[in-house]
């Protein structure tokens, strides 16, 4: 029996959205800041995972929960 392996694709969540990869070669980070142009309120979340899902692996953007000032 030979071993196969196989490519994960990330995915990335955000308040019940799924976020497709803006590119590989970003880390987690990195496609944070990318999405904060669309969701300012990312900027602060934290990052949790990989996760495997199937063939996926989720990364979750959480929403950091405090108060101001």
């Amino acid at each position: 029996m030979a071993i196969q392996t196989k490519k994960l694709t990330r995915v990335f969540t955000y308040n019940g959205v799924t976020l497709p990869d803006p590119g590989v070669g970003l880390t987690a980070e990195q496609v944070r800041d990318v999405y904060s142009a669309t969701y300012p309120e990312i900027v602060t979340a934290s990052i949790e995972g990989p996760t495997p899902k199937g063939d996926k692996l989720e990364y979750a953007f959480r929403k950091s929960v405090g108060t101001k000032g």
